[in-house]
């Protein structure tokens, strides 16, 4: 048969509720085998298009049949569930009855619709069971009597490199193996279950009990099923005895491969990761994009000589002879219609476009049965002799070392068994009749519960239902609640509990369920710690339990309670449909995160979902920590890119008001903290799923290297948090000093930072007065420089002692600077003395903006060291080390908002400083840390009122030096005024109060010739005028006595600065 190439379609759904709440656009357009893809970013450039073998529409344009059944509305595009069958499962189906191998995979992104097609929800069946009822229809109207047809069915899962089969409930630690058949040199799963099936209701039944399977590993084994693969076999035999009384073997191999969210690959790289390279993420994937990069080369004869990477993972073993050999191949890539997917959308359509130049040549798998089993013999016979005799005799290898050819020598004694049991469980199978396999295979499946999932039940009894990320697993495990106490916990609880959970969290006796007459209650086992929370709060005592109220057992068994009993209890606020996203809302809505969507930018709305996201696979990943013991913590840190990256002086404000999801992981011994973007950490939550798992499979882990231990992460500067530097005064050519405050990412003060800005040439020189600006665009088009100083600091909390620098980032010359101040150590008041002369070489319109609403953030780091813990806590297990650490935040969190209400009834009565210091004394008096902290911030406060006393002492006794000629009352007065209610807020008030005035000095003159004037506007003008003349004759004075003012121009602090005072024109 000549070469064929791989079948290409294209599908693309409908909006989910996430696109519709978000007002999506629609970026796909379809016509014909024609597919484009708009960019929403440039929405004037020209689309991208693709070609394909077929290019399914089934956004829009349906209706739904009284059956549930959707249908193309009238005049419409809409592609079927049933159309898809028609031109793709169709093909798969009459190449099987031909003789051909056929293989259907679907690709594309989580939720973009693979499993809606390849299995269906509901009435709208997919692929595979169209396939398989078509397939028993079709054998069912053969009417040759020497032909009959045998049918098995096979279904794996891999996960993590690993593969388990789906029809067994024992699966061996680490997987089941993958091994090659020497002769034919095609890979395939040792010891896969491969059940004979006789009709569809069969293969159904089968499929629901993988389903199940799938489900129940997912939630035991903290497993994401989008990140698995799902492959289907289904073996078709066709037995045609000729004349003669000898039979021939025409046999089909059909694979459905549903294969995981291929998004992974990319979006959540974790950039920098030391364990990123030993992550099995999407490995497959990876190594399925290789081998179809290779195989089209191949096709197309651009290269000579490829080596196609087969063996790069188990995924693509399987798949050889789909992909490059004997198969008549189809993809379907699934599409998301929505501009948020843009990138991801446009990934699999360049996937597609590649897969389509693949050639493969399929050939009619058909031989006599006598020679088949005669050539098993033999072949046996063959690996009994290798076998024999000392086993394979091996030559020196060139550079082998006598324990790598002993190695070696194993492994392949180790295939050749597989091998030879492999060729025996083949003869033994033909040696059975397929009746009586077929009979033994119904007797099994005729016992199959996937989970008492009894539709008569349903409508009488209480029970509980699952819920799953992948919806394709929701509702497939179902638990009714008999009268009186139904038990939650363990399999290895004695006695054993009414339900049976495993996995992280869940304690041999975890809850109690009671049902009286319809009324369903839950109680945590007392003393147990179990972990229950009901409706998104931690289940205390007990509770009463309504209609769809949701329950989450320890970290993933996520559970509805339907009661038909009593439907009436339901909350009248809750959807149709619960389903998990719902469920995780409303535990992120408990935590304190909003949920809603409405007003959000699409910035916002990325952010909302990502945390949405990850809140589960932190508290999944605290969880394995206390199991294991490894005394980290871990929590989700939400933090503006400003404050990551620092400010840049020709981006506005707005551009840079993004929010990036982090996540801190905490040792809880010393205290030092990391911070993770999001990528890394769940490359990282992965690799703690494959320790997890290690351990659960009784492997020793305590003895793994720190290098490769996920928890483990050496030591880094730790953010304590960042300082806000506004630029309005650079508008004006004015000064700006002030200390600010350093705030963390939630917001509580950590310290005072002490900065200063000035205008100056490009030398930091500081420019004379005269360049004073009563408008900001008279600085357009010209240089200007200004140079930022960090004098100082604060910090509160003692384990930042051991170093503290600042650093920031910057336009400087047309180039982004990082720049950073030195490490002072020892210390939690350094004095940095640093100083940057930042140069705009033209200044623009932009530069301005940024100005008057923008700012330069600065970032002060603290070091971190690995120092030894209070030997006390070494006792603690990590449970009580998370507790520990809870307390003394809430404690931490109660002194800092005590401070600040200190700080803001600075000049209250004594009466309310007695009450402040009885509120201090009740809440923190057990706590010596804290008083410790206490002293050293009020210690703090009486040193910065200290320096503005002496700094109006000074004022006054210069005043009263002052000849009586020379002393005037109204700056003396200002300058006292500005020492003691100096604050640091901003500028611009106070500039444009400044120009009023002297607008108002002008217009003076033609309003004093009025006859009448409003006593308020005469006011004003009066006290400009007053205050300009004032401004006039301290200028004045300044010239003539130069060495009194050294020769400063005025600056934003009057001319009187104090060590914490900002801009003070009055």
């Amino acid at each position: 048969m000549p070469d064929e190439s791989v079948k290409v379609a294209v599908r693309v759904r409908p909006f989910n509720q996430r696109e519709k709440d978000r007002s999506a656009k629609l970026i796909i357009k379809m016509q014909g085998q024609m597919t484009t893809i708009a960019n929403p970013e440039t929405p004037n450039e020209e689309p991208k298009s693709f070609s394909f073998d077929y290019s399914y529409w089934s956004h829009d344009g349906f209706q739904e049949k009284s059956d549930g059944v959707l249908e193309p509305a009238g005049g419409s595009s809409y592609a079927s569930q049933r159309r898809v069958f028609e031109d793709l499962g169709q093909g798969v189906l009459d190449n099987a009855f031909e003789g051909y191998n056929c293989s259907l995979f679907a690709y594309g992104q989580t939720g973009s619709g693979k499993s809606y097609s390849m299995v269906g929800y509901g009435q709208n069946k997919g692929i595979v069971p169209i396939t398989c009822d078509e397939m028993f229809k079709t054998m069912d109207k053969n009417a040759d009597p020497n032909k009959r047809f045998e049918v098995t069915f096979s279904m794996l899962e891999i996960y993590n490199e690993q593969v388990r089969d789906l029809l067994s409930k024992d699966n061996p630690k680490g997987g089941l193996n993958v091994r090659q058949n020497p002769k034919l040199g095609l890979f395939y799963v040792e010891n896969l279950k491969r059940v004979p099936v006789g009709s569809y209701a069969e293969i159904e039944k089968r499929t629901d009990q993988g389903t199940a399977s799938r489900t129940v590993a997912s939630t035991n084994m903290n497993a994401t099923s989008s990140r698995a693969h799902t492959v289907v076999t289904i073996t078709f035999d066709q037995i045609i005895k000729s004349e003669s009384g000898s039979e021939t073997k025409k046999s089909s191999v059909m694979n459905l491969v549903d294969l995981a969210g291929s998004e992974r690959a990319d979006s959540t790289g974790a950039t920098g990761d030391r364990l990123k390279e030993g992550a099995n993420i999407n490995k497959s994937l990876s190594a399925l994009g290789n081998v179809i990069s290779a195989l089209a080369d191949l096709s197309m004869g651009t290269k000579k000589k490829i080596m196609v990477p087969y063996r790069d993972s188990v995924l693509t073993k399987l798949l050889q002879n789909a992909l490059g050999g004997n198969s008549k191949t189809i993809m379907i890539a699934a599409l998301s219609p929505a501009d948020i997917n843009y990138d991801e959308t446009l990934s699999t359509l360049r996937y597609a476009d590649r897969a389509k130049k693949i050639k493969n040549k399929a050939v009619v798998n058909e031989n006599p049965l006598d020679k088949l089993i005669r050539e098993l013999k033999e072949e046996n016979e063959r690996l009994k002799k290798a076998m024999e005799g000392g086993g394979v005799v091996m030559q020196e290898g060139a550079g082998l070392t006598p324990e790598e050819l002993d190695k070696m020598r194993k492994q392949m004694e180790e295939d050749i068994r597989a091998q030879l049991m492999a060729n025996q469980a083949m003869i033994a199978e033909n040696a059975q009749s397929w009746d009586d396999k077929l009979a033994e295979a119904r007797t099994e499946t005729e016992k199959i519960d996937v989970g008492g999932a009894d539709n008569s039940r349903k409508s009488k009894e209480a029970y509980l239902i699952n819920l799953n990320e992948d919806p394709m697993l929701s509702g497939v495990i179902c638990h009714f609640l008999n009268s009186g106490e139904t038990s939650v916990g363990r399999k290895d609880a004695s006695p054993v509990p009414n339900i049976c959970l495993s996995g992280l969290s869940i304690q041999k006796q975890h809850a109690v369920i009671f049902n009286k007459k319809g009324v369903i209650e839950i109680e945590s086992v007392s003393g147990s710690g179990s972990k229950t929370k009901i409706n998104g709060i931690p289940l205390t005592g007990r509770k009463a339990l309504c209609h769809k109220d949701r329950i989450l057992f320890g970290s993933n068994h996520m559970y509805v309670l339907m009661n038909p009993l009593k439907p009436e209890t339901a909350d009248n606020s809750l959807p149709k449909e619960i389903t998990w996203e719902y469920a995780q809302k409303e535990i992120a809505q408990v935590k304190g995160f909003a949920t809603g969507s409405a007003g959000l930018s699409k910035e916002q709305q990325i952010v909302q979902e990502q945390v949405l996201e990850i809140l589960p696979m932190v508290s999944e990943v605290n969880a394995v920590s206390e199991e294991l013991n490894k005394q980290k913590s871990f929590e989700v840190v939400l933090i503006s890119a400003a404050a990551q990256e620092g400010g840049d002086i020709t981006q506005s404000h707005a551009s840079n008001d993004l929010v990036l999801v982090t996540v801190k992981m905490k040792n809880l011994l010393n205290g030092n903290t990391w911070l993770w973007e999001r990528g890394k950490f769940i490359t990282r939550r992965y690799l703690i799923q494959e320790l997890y798992q290690k351990f659960l499979d009784g492997e020793n882990i305590s003895n793994i290297p720190k290098e490769q231990d996920p928890f483990w992460e050496p030591t880094e500067d730790v953010l304590i948090g960042t300082s806000n530097l506004f630029l309005q005064s650079l508008s004006y050519c004015l000064d700006f000093e002030d200390t600010l405050n350093i705030s963390d990412y939630k917001g509580q003060e950590e310290g005072h930072l002490k900065v200063k800005l000035e205008p100056c040439d490009n030398k930091g020189k500081p420019i004379d007065e005269e360049a004073f600006v009563d408008d900001p665009h008279e600085l357009l088009n010209k240089p200007y420089h200004f140079k930022l100083t960090v004098e100082n600091a604060n910090i509160h909390k003692s384990r930042f002692s051991k170093g503290i620098m600042v650093k920031y980032s910057v336009k400087n010359n047309g180039k982004v600077e990082e720049v950073k101040t030195p490490t002072v150590k020892n210390t939690l008041t350094p004095t940095f003395n640093h100083s940057k002369v930042i140069s705009i070489p033209k200044l623009k319109q932009e530069n301005l903006d940024f100005f008057e609403s923008g700012c330069i953030t600065l970032s002060i780091y603290g070091i971190q060291e690995d120092t030894m813990p209070d030997p006390k806590l070494l006792k603690l297990n990590t449970r009580e080390l998370r507790e520990a650490s809870m307390y003394q935040d809430l404690r931490a969190l109660t002194i800092n908002q005590e401070l600040r209400q200190m700080e803001n009834m600075e000049n209250s009565t004594a009466n309310a400083s007695g009450r402040r210091a009885t509120m201090f004394g009740n809440e923190i008096a057990s706590d010596t840390s804290h008083l410790k902290t206490e002293v050293v911030l009020l210690q703090r406060k009486y040193e910065r009122l200290q320096q503005k006393e002496r700094r109006m002492q000074q004022i006054c006794e210069e005043w009263s030096k002052k000849p009586d000629g020379e002393k005037q009352f109204e700056p003396f007065y200002r300058a006292v005024s500005a020492v003691a209610n100096s604050t640091g807020t901003r500028l611009k008030t106070r500039v444009q109060m400044l120009n009023q005035m002297l607008r108002l000095q002008k217009e003076a003159p033609g309003l004093q010739r009025q006859k009448t004037m409003d006593p308020s506007m005469l006011s004003q003008v009066l006290q400009g005028q007053k205050y300009v003349r004032q401004m006039a004759l301290d200028k004045s004075a300044n010239k003539k006595t130069p060495s009194k003012s050294n020769g400063k121009r005025p600056s934003s602090a009057d001319n009187n600065k104090t060590e914490s005072s900002a801009c003070v024109l009055q």
